[in-house]
């Protein structure tokens, strides 16, 4: 039985242009390029608006997978979400049923090009050239998730700008007359299309597998996803509203090189040839992004034990090696052995179960109340932003015909026998639905909570945090003496008390109440006591120096019995208020990364006072101090008012010390000769008041 161990992590090397060239270029295909001729056959003119009604569902399942992934930026997309959320069975049917679904749209796509590449070379053989760019694509997802995402960069931006001349050359030859009997299809064909033309918009949200790779995912994440939702909005909406003006109706339906049609009635040849390069463009962004995306599968499960320790393992690029191979294989297995332009579309409707799931786990992940979930980017309309996510995908799929839901019916069986057979012998977590029903506690997964407070520690601060006001305005304490943490408590209550609306002893109480439960994290030589109250409404700390050490009583944290006495040298003190418990969870985890950094010990231990002291915890590109002195650059500054003092932009008196004593300035406070002005801000806002202040 294993519970949920670290593995080494694949590089942040996606930034938001990666992001959201990976989601676009996952989204705009077939849907584009192929779909609107045979849509044209059930829907007529209405098409174009059967492809704006399709992206309404896409909207909760978007925003569902933006939430999951910001909180849980990890390898796997759907499969992670599931399998924390509403366990590892269901993450075994997400994982292996996602992965198969992705392989399929990869060979789809692949096989896609052979519409366009025969109009110039009707006898060549797509087979072997589709195997041929699978090797290619496969060779640069090796070497790298950054090579792949600037391979995606040109790849999209390329297609877009091909397709923006191909909409302005065709607005001359828009003929409106197509349009008339818009409705005569009837509003049942209208939803109909829309069911099937859906898939187009899917591939936005598969970015979400690659968001242990992306660089400051509670910020990239969000911005790429909805902006390749935008962008394929627009494309749908305008390239379909232009095929439809520019090809004459009997010739649009059943056509598989629609945009090729209505570039040669707007442009002539040249037209053909521009668009045909745009959809041999877009059919390799999306097999690269599929590709990509696909092969994070296997690596995630195989962390978890629901598929062989090989596929776990990195390859010297730093890429998931066997998961790339194994995804490879059986892309060029299905090319060989099967028709994927057949078979792809099945996958659909399971495609919708799983973004039902995933608003569902959104829900679940909100309602079992673990203070560690704390999505980057939270879903509007909560929960019936999630309702609508689980409700509108189930219209869909049975409008999509038997023959879809018994292929998904069949992955999910092909799923569940390998949980039954593989998967759950050798798991042994739960996911957070059992902390939302309280009668099934004793199975709540306790790794868990501590896997998120991981995830939470990797992820950082959020920009607007303000760690470092907090640290700058911080009470500090360098103690000569051994003392006893109780009678050193005793001293941080009171000090605390002038800060916070609690007397002394209720602070006392509060810490030492959690130390003995085992809340306290401990550790080199290093405590953390800390609570949350709703008698304050921003966050306070105490730091404390201990040179020759404070003893402490361990308790073991699930038994709460005493595992003897323990010496530390730091202690960090810290009070936050009650409603903000993510805030609390992201202080703690900045200072645990920074006390495990190896300058923190030498910086602690040789600071001369309380300024360098609350520097240790600080990077020094944040945090400057500066003495006024006359004859010196800042003796501009003495006599002034705080508001009339022009500091660059971006930075902050958090504390001025004044003749031993310590205070939070406001903007009436005159500055007077001698003052120390504790200044927090941005790099490079430091950078210039050093400059100008000579410091």
């Amino acid at each position: 039985m294993h519970a949920i161990n670290k593995h080494k992590r694949l590089k942040k090397e996606l930034k938001l242009k990666d992001v959201y060239a990976i989601a676009t270029g996952a989204t705009l295909s077939a849907g584009f390029f192929l779909l609107p001729g045979i849509a044209a056959i059930e829907a007529g003119p209405a098409l174009v608006l059967a492809y704006l009604l399709a992206a309404v569902p896409m909207v909760p399942a978007m925003f569902s997978v933006i939430e999951l992934a910001t909180a849980m930026p990890r390898a796997g997309g759907v499969y992670f979400f599931l399998d924390r959320s509403l366990g590892p069975y269901f993450g075994t049917i997400g994982g292996i049923g996602t992965w198969l679904a992705l392989i399929l749209k990869v060979s789809f796509a692949l096989i896609g090009m052979g519409a366009y590449i025969a109009l110039f070379l009707p006898n060549l053989p797509i087979i072997p050239i589709a195997m041929v760019i699978a090797l290619l694509l496969g060779a640069i997802n090796v070497v790298g998730a950054k090579k792949s995402g600037s391979l995606q960069v040109f790849l999209v931006f390329g297609l877009l700008a091909i397709l923006a001349f191909f909409l302005l050359g065709g607005v001359i030859e828009f003929q409106p007359v197509h349009f008339q009997g818009f409705f005569a299809s009837g509003f049942d064909a209208i939803i109909a299309t829309s069911g099937m033309v859906y898939i187009s918009y899917v591939g936005v949200t598969k970015v979400a597998s690659l968001s242990e790779e992306v660089s400051d995912p509670g910020t990239n994440l969000p911005k790429g996803m909805i902006l390749s939702l935008v962008t394929a909005v627009l494309v749908y909406f305008f390239g379909t509203l232009m095929i439809v003006g520019l090809v004459p109706p009997e010739q649009l339906k059943g056509s598989l090189t629609p945009v090729a049609a209505a570039a040669e009635v707007a442009m002539g040849r040249f037209g053909v040839v521009l668009v045909s390069v745009a959809a041999l463009l877009a059919f390799v962004s999306v097999a690269n992004a599929g590709l990509m995306s696909a092969s994070r599968y296997p690596l995630a499960m195989s962390r978890d034990h629901l598929l062989p320790p090989k596929f776990r393992k990195l390859g010297k690029f730093g890429t998931p090696l066997p998961s790339i191979l194994l995804t490879l294989g059986v892309i060029l297995a299905i090319l060989i052995l099967f028709d994927p332009m057949k078979i792809a579309k099945l996958a659909s409707s399971f495609q919708l179960l799983m973004f039902a799931l995933v608003c569902l786990a959104v829900i679940v992940m909100r309602e079992s109340r673990i203070e560690s979930y704390d999505p980057g980017y939270k879903s509007p309309f909560y929960p019936w932003m999630q309702i609508a996510g689980i409700v509108l995908p189930f219209f869909l799929i049975f409008e999509m015909g038997w023959v879809s839901i018994v292929f998904s019916i069949a992955l999910v069986l092909i799923s569940t026998f390998w949980f039954i057979y593989y998967g759950k012998q050798r798991t042994a977590r739960n996911g957070a639905i059992y902390h939302v029903f309280a009668r099934l506690g004793q199975y709540q997964h306790r790794d868990l909570d501590s896997e998120l407070r991981g995830i939470l520690r990797e992820k950082g601060l959020r920009k607007e945090d303000p760690f470092d006001e907090i640290v700058a305005r911080s009470l500090v304490l360098d103690l000569e003496n051994e003392t006893s943490f109780e009678g050193l408590v005793t001293v941080v209550a009171y000090k605390l008390q002038a800060k916070i609306n609690l007397t002394a002893k209720e602070i006392k109480d509060q810490i030492m109440d959690g130390t003995r439960i085992g809340a306290t994290p401990v550790t080199h030589g290093i405590a953390l006591p800390h609570f949350r109250t709703d008698r304050t409404e921003q966050a306070e700390m105490v730091l404390v120096r201990a040179r020759n050490s404070v003893v402490m009583t361990h308790y073991n944290p699930l038994t709460h019995e005493e595992e003897g006495e323990i010496c530390v040298k730091a202690l960090f003190f810290l009070v936050s208020p009650e409603h903000d418990p993510t805030l609390h969870l992201r202080i703690l985890a900045r200072i645990a990364e920074r006390v495990d950094e190896d300058s923190f010990a030498a910086e602690w231990d040789h600071a001369e006072d309380e300024h360098q002291l609350r520097q240790s915890l600080l990077h020094d590109d944040r945090f400057a101090t500066l003495t006024l002195g006359k004859s010196s650059a800042s003796e501009k500054l003495i006599e002034k008012t705080l508001s009339d003092v022009q500091f660059p932009e971006g930075c902050l008196v958090a504390m001025l010390h004044r003749a031993g004593q310590s205070f939070v300035p406001n903007g009436n406070t005159v500055l007077q000769d001698g003052d120390r002005l504790t200044i927090i801000g941005s790099a490079t806002g430091l950078v210039r008041l050093k400059e100008e202040c000579s410091l």
